[in-house]
């Protein structure tokens, strides 16, 4: 019986694969039967980032520099870590890995990927210690029409990849944002500054005995850190002394 059960998943694939071919999500090449998401061609050309074996990396400097640029007072909190799975760019197509999962619904695709990051942070040196996972959060609007949080997805599998816990209220969205995909860097920090904040809940959890010490705020995409540098700035303007905060995303648009 256990050696028919694998058999039996095997012909429903293939049935499957018969009926709805799947894609790769790069190429739009049909998948053989033992490819996942992506064929062996742009699975050997994947631009893995390798941020997090770096504590200093492009992401990572950006990100902090945003942080000057979110506060005029200067930040003064420690150097954050910033790392993400790939690197990619306008002129190829491996966004597509986290398009399909941003505006597609492809949510398998999001737990795939998401998973690797999470291996990913688990061996990292100075990542590997993280404790609680957060979520950037969507408008409520936005999330009621797409359905879904696509941060949440990638959240959720890193922190079961890491041990880590998984605080999806932490933040909240005190006002909706136009979409950065279109904006500029200095258009970026304007629309995201000052609109996130330490939900309520949050608060009370810091108001009582914190028990984490290494917070990763996760995303889908890093372009110019905006978004991600003013979810920093809201929870550190909060946590107790001593308590890191770094981030993660599955791509980094680099130019």
């Amino acid at each position: 019986m256990k050696n028919f059960i694998p058999l039996l998943s095997g012909a429903f694939t293939a049935l499957a694969d018969l009926l709805l071919p799947r894609r790769c999500l790069v190429c739009g090449r049909v998948l053989g039967r033992w490819e996942d998401h992506l064929c062996i061609y742009c699975r050997e050309d994947f631009p893995f980032a390798h941020f997090s074996s770096r504590v200093h990396n492009p992401m990572a400097d950006s990100l902090n520099a945003m942080l000057e640029a979110l506060s005029p007072e200067g930040f003064h909190g420690p150097y954050i870590y910033a790392t993400a799975l790939f690197l990619y760019h306008s002129e190829n197509r491996f966004g597509n890995v986290s398009r399909v999962l941003k505006y597609g619904g492809n949510i398998r695709a999001g737990r795939y990927f998401g998973a690797a990051l999470g291996r990913e942070i688990a061996s990292s040196g100075h990542l590997a210690d993280v404790d609680l996972v957060v979520p950037v959060p969507l408008h409520p609007l936005r999330r009621l029409r797409r359905g879904y949080n696509q941060a949440e997805v990638i959240a959720g599998t890193v922190a079961r990849e890491t041990g880590a816990g998984l605080c999806v209220r932490a933040l909240r969205r005190r006002r909706r944002t136009s979409t950065q995909t279109r904006l500029g860097a200095a258009e970026r920090v304007g629309n995201v500054s000052g609109a996130f904040a330490p939900s309520g809940y949050f608060k009370r959890l810091i108001m009582n005995d914190f028990p984490y010490s290494h917070i990763l705020v996760v995303d889908d995409v890093s372009t110019t850190g905006a978004t991600l540098a003013a979810c920093v700035k809201a929870l550190s303007s909060i946590l107790p002394s001593g308590v890191r905060v770094s981030v993660a995303t599955l791509g980094c648009v680099y130019r």
